[in-house]
């Protein structure tokens, strides 16, 4: 780990339309700069020609950087291959839905295709034995936002049969597990398994769609073996985890913000190989920066290995939407920190002058030159030198746990709550509204939960789950813990076969109600406000109803319920409302689970995300998503803010301004 938070950006200086190395470092260190990612797009660069090695702008750069005193993260460059070796083995390329895939566009190839794998091989390991000795190197990320990229090659499907027969042992077994004697898709001989691109049953589908998962992982993990042959013992593995990415319209990645959970990889599976975890984060700007991006990416990322991580990307100007209004870039780096990052990287420092990523500015605009998102990160980057031992290291104790699951994602892809509501729709609304009331919680993969470590447990639409999840759900509720879980879960077994009895499968008693039918919401309203999208028509056992729906003929039915079961509580959330009323019964579950929060007047855009540093002190990040100033009162006995020196007692006012910062830290 390092000693000091790490700020630098991704850096091309094969890029460039001239040589400015020197430049470059130059401009960084007195922006606060200490570090910059290198070599992880440049495979044609580095290997020319089959078996040819070229090095010389990674030692310039690697020079370079030992005079300017910048440390260097090294990145493998497998996830763009040269052309030459797309013509050595056309086989190299992905086979998806659409068919083999054309060279051209990064990360469309076959990653178990063996020619890929032993040319990776080699300009990895070329790679890391040229640059593992030098003293500025001080860690490696492998590939670069690894998926299975959609393959459905015969390959990968032969690896799935193999797969399925370790699994399920016998045909019958499978056939069984997966309901396929529907429109007479049962199997009775494993090699007449069909082709997945077909397949029509939603479980078998989305356990194709886990082994690729796993698959992905598995790769990773196989690179990080390569590195770790080589590399010292300070020097770390990490990897840059992407998520979904939110479109806006246009079907480009340059239009959208990442937004939910990944679909074509896990993430609790892909971190195990890393020493670190790394993330790329990419949020709204400007107006529509509420900062809740940064704060789920970083939940979600934190939780993967409970421990501080890296944003190996995020933004600084890229699209014209994106470019920041003054002081905005300051809050996004601070945002970070505050969520647990120990460091932030620009993608990436320089706006490239040709290719498919032109309009993706860096850090410089495409005249080279000094500009105001530059000026502004010189200003955090300097405070960094003076308070970032203060900062490093965060840690926090979250006693809310938001569980999501791969598994459940795919099934909604296949059984769509509603065609304008999807899986991640739902993760974030209740993630969303939970971060708006600044309530702190850690983002757990479903394959990582321990229950023992939370009060409260939020399930959004866990669509899938099995008995022994179930199971420790319950024991959850018995034991005293507070379950708060939406429409939609609890319905289908790890095989995506419906359970055949009352649902939620298992938890009717545990929450007091159960349903049999839901419904379009149409007319229906709870509490004055149109309900969107799903409704389950609750019907109430032993719990209490928290609010029924307000309709001619579904008003016989309960929206939302309230159960006490053994020490503790659950709550079911049968529709989709209004965020005002998810946080009703967000506080209900908070008073139930005894949270005490020294700060429950303050709301959105006022958000407070706090942890302990390395010194054990307690810090409190104040941020203000807003151009309008406000005044809010010091909810703590005394502090001081580390930013500007001043000391506030209890109920003292402090102003913040448009887009502001403050960080507190208690004192004695």
């Amino acid at each position: 780990m390092s000693k000091e938070l790490l700020f630098g950006a991704a850096y091309y200086p094969e890029y460039m339309p001239y040589d400015r190395i020197e430049t470059d470092l130059k401009m960084m260190k007195e922006a606060g700069m200490n570090v910059i990612r290198i070599a992880e797009s440049t495979w044609s660069t580095l290997e020319p020609a089959d078996g040819i090695f070229d090095f010389s702008y990674i030692d310039k750069v690697l020079n370079m950087a030992e005079e300017y005193g910048m440390e260097i993260i090294i990145g493998t460059p497998t996830y763009a291959i040269p052309s030459w070796l797309e013509k050595k083995d056309h086989d190299v390329m992905a086979v998806t839905a659409k068919g083999r895939e054309a060279y051209g566009h990064r990360q469309l190839m076959n990653l178990w295709n063996p020619t890929f794998r032993a040319h990776a091989e080699r300009v990895i390991r070329k790679l890391i034995a040229h640059t593992a000795d030098h003293p500025q190197v001080i860690g490696f990320q492998i590939d670069n936002e690894t998926k299975h990229y959609g393959n459905t090659g015969e390959q990968v499907q032969s690896m799935f049969r193999n797969y399925l027969k370790e699994k399920f042992q016998t045909i019958e077994k499978l056939n069984q597990a997966f309901y396929l004697a529907y429109w007479s898709n049962s199997i009775h001989d494993w090699e007449d398994l069909p082709d997945m691109r077909g397949c029509v049953n939603a479980g078998l589908y989305a356990e194709f769609e886990k082994f690729r998962r796993k698959l992905a992982a598995e790769y990773l993990a196989w690179q990080a073996d390569i590195v770790r042959e080589y590399k010292k013992p300070y020097q770390f593995i990490t990897h840059n985890l992407d998520f979904e990415w939110k479109k806006f319209g246009a079907d480009i990645a340059q239009d959208g913000y990442s937004y939910g959970v990944q679909p074509d990889i896990n993430h609790y599976e892909a971190a195990r190989c890393l020493t670190i975890a790394g993330t790329d984060i990419y949020h709204p700007t400007q107006d529509e920066l509420t900062g809740a991006e940064i704060a789920f990416g970083g939940d979600s990322i934190r939780s993967l290995k409970d421990d501080n991580y890296l944003v190996m990307e995020c933004q600084a100007q890229a699209f014209k939407y994106w470019t920041p209004y003054p002081g905005q870039l300051r809050l996004h780096a601070y945002s970070h920190l505050a969520s647990g990052a120990d460091g932030i990287m620009y993608w990436n420092w320089h706006s490239i002058h040709n290719g498919y990523e032109t309009y993706w500015r860096g850090l410089l605009s495409h005249d080279l030159s000094v500009n105001p998102a530059y000026e502004e990160a010189c200003i955090f980057g300097n405070e960094w030198k003076n308070i970032g031992d203060k900062l490093i290291h965060l840690k926090k104790q979250n006693q809310v746990a938001v569980v999501i699951d791969n598994h459940s994602l795919t099934a909604l892809q296949w059984f769509p709550i509603d065609k304008d509501l999807s899986y991640n729709d739902v993760v974030r609304w209740m993630y969303d509204s939970l971060y708006e009331m600044n309530i702190e919680c850690d983002v757990v993969d479903v394959n990582a939960l321990d229950i023992s470590r939370y009060k409260i447990i939020i399930t959004p639409a866990l669509y899938s789950a099995s008995e022994m999840t179930l199971q420790k759900l319950e024991q959850f509720v018995e034991n005293g813990g507070v379950l708060v879980s939406s429409f939609r879960s609890f319905v289908s077994d790890e095989h995506l076969s419906v359970y055949p009895d009352t649902q939620p499968h298992r938890l009717c008693k545990c929450f007091g109600m159960s349903y049999q039918q839901f419904t379009e919401p149409g007319k229906t309203k709870l509490q004055g406000e149109e309900v969107e999208y799903f409704a389950e028509l609750l019907q109430l056992e032993d719990a209490e109803s928290i609010a029924n729906y307000e309709h001619k003929y579904w008003g016989n039915y309960t929206a939302i319920t309230r159960h006490t079961y053994g020490k503790g509580h659950a709550f079911y959330i049968g529709c989709y409302t209004r965020k005002s009323i998810l946080k009703e019964v967000y506080q209900l579950a908070v008073d139930a689970a005894g949270i005490r929060k020294d700060i429950d007047d303050l709301t959105w855009p006022v958000i407070v995300r706090s942890g302990k540093n390395q010194y054990g002190n307690v810090l409190h990040y104040m941020f203000h998503y807003s151009e309008e100033e406000c005044v809010i009162h010091c909810p703590y006995s005394r502090a001081k803010d580390l930013l500007s020196g001043t000391i506030y007692q209890k109920d003292d006012e402090i102003i913040l301004k448009d887009w502001d910062v403050k960080i507190l830290e208690e004192l004695s």
